[in-house]
């Protein structure tokens, strides 16, 4: 199923941000906040309910590309033709953001490994931003920040590109290809509702007491008022730095 959402207020620019669904427990949530508060137009592509993948990237001003439960290296048939979307996007210059699947399957794209991580991280942690001015820039000058995590996987670079997020647990946790795509392995889009939506969802992988990369469904609730406002403040920082290349 094709979704398009313009909002009311827009001014139109010329071309919608294609915005790529694996999942129904994984929706653009506050990327499509965003998106609507500014009146860019969007589209949702659900390719949880067979949507098919577009040829190319030509009428698109960008491609947000979100999570999901299934690994990048699946055998699933939406995988080649996304990857040469993504290869396409990226040799046209149409900027790209991925969130945790959606940052793996831009890596994978682009010939990096995606593999299991040594361990699964679940909850609110704290990311390092790389000192570089380059880096600092996407995340709104910030050195550090909590955001929310909830992957088994990991992605190694692509060749060329700039690591801008690292993490304990987890070196690589964002990186930068041609200084406007952007691929990372958190969750800057959450929302409450999203929240709420994976723990419960997600119940059975949760503990019922923390370890060093899993927290607990209370640990995370309790966490959440002070943590999502913050972090709507790193995304928008991202978002509008990612906007920056948007093709009209």
């Amino acid at each position: 199923m094709l979704e398009c959402r313009l909002a009311a207020r827009s001014p139109a620019p010329v071309l919608p941000v294609a915005v790529f669904r694996f999942s129904p427990t994984e929706g653009p949530a506050h990327f499509a906040d965003w998106l609507d508060a500014r009146a860019l137009p969007w589209q949702l592509f659900a390719l949880d309910q067979g949507a098919a993948v577009p040829e190319d990237g030509s009428a698109f001003a960008g491609i947000g590309m979100m999570g999901g439960p299934m690994a990048a290296y699946d055998a699933l048939p939406w995988i080649a033709p996304i990857s040469e979307l993504l290869r396409d996007a990226v040799a046209r210059h149409v900027p790209v953001i991925g969130h945790c699947l959606g940052g793996q399957l831009l890596a994978q794209a682009l010939g990096a490994r995606v593999g299991r991580a040594p361990r699964p991280e679940i909850g609110w942690f704290d990311v390092d931003v790389d000192a570089a001015p380059s880096a600092r820039a996407w995340f709104g000058g910030r050195d550090r920040f909590t955001t929310f995590q909830w992957h088994h996987d990991g992605f190694a670079l692509p060749a060329g590109a700039q690591r801008v997020l690292t993490g304990v647990a987890h070196a690589n946790q964002a990186y930068v290809v041609d200084g406007r795509h952007i691929g990372m392995q958190c969750h800057v889009e959450m929302t409450s509702a999203l929240l709420e939506s994976w723990l419960d969802s997600g119940a059975d992988e949760l503990p019922k007491a923390a370890s060093a990369t899993v927290q607990p469904a209370a640990a995370i609730r309790a966490a959440a008022a002070a943590c999502l406002p913050a972090l709507h403040d790193v995304a928008a920082a991202v978002y509008a730095r990612w906007a920056q290349g948007l093709r009209r």
